[in-house]
């Protein structure tokens, strides 16, 4: 094997660690066994990985205190297959049974509960870039709720990702929080990946959603922009806070802690 290629190795096993977690130590395992038994990576890296995906990697996730969410519930679900595939699904059981309650609660209202990025499998504290905080399966972010343009409430979101869609495109911590010099405030909706429906905002279920976390038990805080607080009526409840200029615009979606 040439330096060059140890070089291309090592990098792809960086980025895919820190995309997935799990897939840096799943292409070096098909790089042995590939070597070994002499198969083609282009065929064994998919399978070994789906393998990993579905099998292997869930029942070990559960020494480390993490499960992983359901993806094929119609009231819990991811925005797109890949957070599932990238190993961004897992939290602790004490938030699956938060979200799980939550949503059946919410799908009487005709409400079904889209989640975005939440943890890795393994290890408390182990970044899940870009997030500064989902490194202990206690954290996870939840789409909010929309209406097409003729007024009808879909399950459907605007973006590709889920994240950067704001319900106003300015507010004052996203100018204040420019001011103050931190760049990456209005981050997200460069992590759009393209805008894919024209929808409107849907305040009363969204609100409802945020109405049903904060009056679990289990639920530590809540992340939403200020103003979205004020404008939903929120005010007065202690679990809704601001997360601070040194995170990201959070009226795109919903940040949740649990205990």
């Amino acid at each position: 094997m040439t330096f060059l290629r140890i070089i291309g190795h090592l990098i792809f096993i960086l980025f895919m660690t820190i995309l997935t977690q799990v897939g840096g130590f799943i292409w070096l395992l098909t790089v042995v066994v590939s070597k070994r038994f002499r198969l083609r990576k282009r065929y064994l890296f998919p399978a070994m990985y789906l393998i990993c995906n579905l099998i292997v990697v869930p029942p070990i996730a559960s020494y480390f205190g993490r499960t992983a969410l359901p993806v094929l519930s119609d009231n819990l679900k991811p925005r797109q297959w890949v957070y599932p595939l990238m190993f961004r699904n897992y939290v602790s059981p004490k938030l699956k049974t938060m979200l799980e309650d939550t949503a059946e609660t919410l799908s009487e209202q005709h409400i079904a509960l889209t989640y975005l990025d939440a943890n890795f499998p393994f290890w408390n504290g182990f970044p899940l870039l870009p997030h500064l905080s989902h490194n202990d399966g206690n954290k996870i972010d939840l789409s909010f709720q929309y209406r097409t343009t003729d007024g009808q409430w879909t399950d459907k979101k605007p973006t590709i990702s889920g994240y950067g869609n704001y319900v106003t495109e300015e507010g004052y911590w996203s100018e204040r929080c420019k001011e103050l010099g931190y760049w990456q405030y209005n981050f997200p909706k460069y992590l759009s990946f393209g805008t894919i429906h024209k929808l409107n905002f849907d305040a009363d279920k969204t609100r409802a959603v945020i109405l049903q976390l904060v009056n679990n038990s289990a639920t530590e805080k809540v992340f939403i922009e200020p103003y979205l607080k004020t404008e939903l009526g929120l005010t007065n409840y202690s679990k809704i806070k601001f997360h601070g200029c040194h995170a990201v615009r959070h009226d795109d979606h919903i940040h949740v802690h649990t205990k």
